[in-house]
């Protein structure tokens, strides 16, 4: 059996098992979406969202790419993201980074790998901005840790800086950003960083809405 055979084959099972347990799972499923979430997260087949969380399907919004980040030139982050915020309506986007992650890791290197030196560069940036705080932890696994840490506040930031996000602010007070990291280590989820609506950031990257001053 080939290993894409025994994915159809427990898809089969889980369909099974979920009709036996209620009828109506698949009716109540298509019918519509209500996601509450929005999540940016890792590519990283080890964090998925709703196994994670603990959420059923329909309460988290996915979008993933490497590294859990949020690039003012990625199109399908923004797509997904003005889709989530301005007809889901979503209440909470979150990115959650998480340990151990490769893309930040190889931030740290000069390795050179190709295409995704470009994407791999966001990250890079974000070390050089804190290197002095970096630079300061001597254990290099620690150091690695709070550059995840560090790469998913600056995300969270970048998801401020869109006009997608202060538009919502603007008219509707959502949604909450939300800045997590997942330890592989211990299956638990570390708060970093929240921005409420309104929050501060630097005024160069306000936009400005109808009977709006900043």
């Amino acid at each position: 059996m080939q290993e894409y055979e025994k994915l159809l084959l427990a898809n089969k099972a889980w369909a099974a098992d979920k009709v036996a347990s209620d009828a109506e799972y698949f009716d109540i499923l298509s019918a519509d979406q209500k996601p509450k979430f929005l999540w940016i997260g890792c590519a990283d087949s080890r964090v998925p969202a709703e196994q994670v969380t603990g959420a059923q399907p329909g309460e988290i919004f996915v979008q993933r790419n490497i590294a859990n980040l949020v690039v003012h030139t990625d199109m399908n982050l923004l797509s997904v993201l003005q889709y989530a915020v301005e007809v889901l309506k979503v209440k909470h986007v979150i990115v959650c980074g998480h340990y151990g992650c490769g893309g930040v890791k190889t931030a740290m290197t000069p390795n050179n790998l190709g295409l995704i030196d470009n994407w791999i560069r966001n990250i890079k940036d974000v070390y050089a901005k804190f290197r002095p705080e970096l630079e300061n932890i001597e254990d290099e696994a620690e150091r690695f840790d709070r550059l995840v840490e560090l790469n998913v506040q600056e995300q969270i930031y970048n998801l401020a800086k869109t006009a997608i996000v202060q538009s919502a602010w603007n008219s509707e007070q959502r949604p909450i950003l939300h800045g997590w990291v997942f330890d592989l280590r211990t299956g638990l989820i570390k708060d970093i960083v929240r921005l409420e609506p309104g929050a501060e950031i630097d005024p160069i990257y306000h936009y400005s809405f109808p009977n709006v001053l900043y």
